[in-house]
């Protein structure tokens, strides 16, 4: 059986879109039929070489994605054929199956626990949650990591609560959902910080009470201040990666304050927090662990808010692209363009 896939051959290049042939299936493994995937920042990370050097090229990419399940491997008994289901990064129940190697172009490609950027995906088996069949695919991609990693950013790493405030740099597919959380929590004031005017708008939109926009020739920690009242915010969540703004939010951290790392710094680039002797007043850095998510037990809990009208999700995508234009895609996002973006593969 054949898939077509697409491959990160080469850093720092375009994926190709290849056929891939489809492994026997091991013990722990379900083979997917993957409807739809989303696009998230870490891709692009990976394309660019961002955590150095990538030993295990060529291989394949996606981790969120929602899909049908086609067969299943000795010992699987959380999921069954066609049941729907969230593809997702985050460890949930069942095993946790070997890395599945494709056939192509007369060698192997590599597939860890989860790809999305493919038709036919082989998972391991606590990479999958079922839902209802009533539940868009769409909407299921949003479930792998951005949805699950902002609502549980809120729930579980930053612990917020009424009334605290919360500044959200970088507000992309979990930025925005990190501001939906905080809104649903009703942390007061709510700070969106990007360099992209479009983006602060849905952020708005989203339940951002002031927005910041560090494109501007502005000190974005004074202004972050005065909104506080010079005491700072309670939580700040980069989401960006970027060192120097990963700087200023620890700047606006207030006294006992969290501050939380989402995005991921370039391997060869330090954190440096100089005169630390200012600083000795009880902050708190830490970074994300996908929101500490619980797969089976938060997708179906974020999925029945979002049947209920209650957690918004559909207008969050921006951009749909069949898998073929994948390229194409990632080249808009890096531009600052859109919101969430999906392949779709049907």
């Amino acid at each position: 059986m054949k898939s077509k896939a697409a491959i990160l051959n080469k850093l720092n290049e375009p994926l190709l879109i290849e056929d891939i042939e489809i492994p026997d299936l091991k013990c722990g493994q379900v083979l997917v039929k993957v409807h739809c995937s989303s696009i998230c920042g870490a891709q692009i990370g990976e394309m660019s070489g961002a955590k150095g050097e990538d030993k295990y090229l060529p291989h394949l990419l996606g981790h969120e994605g929602g899909g049908v399940v086609c067969d299943i491997g000795e010992g699987v008994i959380q999921v069954k054929k066609d049941d729907h289901v969230v593809l997702h990064w985050r460890k949930g129940l069942g095993i946790e199956a070997p890395f599945p190697k494709y056939k192509y172009g007369g060698g192997i490609v590599g597939g860890g626990s989860i790809t999305t950027f493919n038709e036919y995906a082989v998972i391991s088996e606590n990479r999958l949650t079922v839902i209802d069949k009533a539940i868009p695919f769409e909407i299921a991609s949003l479930m792998g990591c951005s949805v699950t990693t902002g609502l549980g950013l809120i729930n579980n790493e930053a612990k917020l609560k009424i009334g605290q405030s919360v500044v959200i740099i970088g507000c992309g597919g979990v930025g925005l959902n990190v501001i939906q959380g905080a809104s649903m929590a009703s942390a007061n004031p709510i700070i969106a910080i990007d360099r992209h005017y479009n983006r602060l708008l849905t952020a708005s939109d989203y339940g951002a009470t002031h927005s910041i926009s560090n494109a501007d020739d502005i000190d974005i920690v004074s202004e972050v201040l005065k909104i506080t009242g010079k005491k700072g915010s309670d939580v700040v969540v980069d989401c960006t990666g970027v060192v120097d703004l990963i700087n200023l939010g620890y700047k606006m951290t207030s006294s006992n304050g969290k501050m939380i790392l989402v995005g991921q710094p370039k391997y060869n680039e330090n954190l440096t927090f100089s005169s630390m002797r200012d600083h000795y007043c009880g902050k708190t850095i830490m970074d994300s662990q996908g929101g500490l998510t619980n797969p089976n037990i938060d997708i179906p809990l974020y999925l029945n808010l979002y049947l209920e009208g209650k957690l918004r999700l559909d207008d969050m995508i921006s951009h749909r692209f069949p898998l073929e234009k994948v390229n194409e895609a990632l080249d808009l996002i890096k531009c600052g363009i859109g919101n969430k973006f999906i392949l779709r593969m049907e």
